[in-house]
């Protein structure tokens, strides 16, 4: 079973039925069995929408996240359409990854 690294971009303050769109997207993973996964907060980053970065005057959730997940790419595909369901159009980016625990 192959393992990939599927990556999900969001705006840190975005919602999605009621909670944050990364704690959604949380639940919905684990809803379909995967084992975990973590949001990232950018420093700064830039797209369609233009160059934003933290400073000490920036707005509170105006900055880019990245929801990641490890896992086998059924759980990812499924995930994708779950996102696609929906109705959430988010970029996510999938690449293979090898596994493993460091001192076995």
């Amino acid at each position: 079973m192959a393992t990939v690294c599927l990556r999900f971009f969001v705006r840190e303050g975005d919602r999605h039925a009621g909670q944050l769109t990364r704690d959604w997207l949380f639940e919905q993973a684990r809803q379909i069995g995967v084992p975990g996964g973590t949001a990232f907060r950018a420093a700064a980053g830039f797209g369609r929408h233009g160059m934003i970065e933290d400073s000490f005057f920036e707005l509170a959730g105006a900055l880019p996240e990245s929801v990641e997940f490890a896992l086998d790419e059924t759980l990812a595909r499924q995930l994708i359409a779950v996102v696609g369901a929906a109705g959430l159009a988010l970029v996510y980016v999938t690449h293979a990854v090898d596994v493993g625990i460091t001192g076995n």
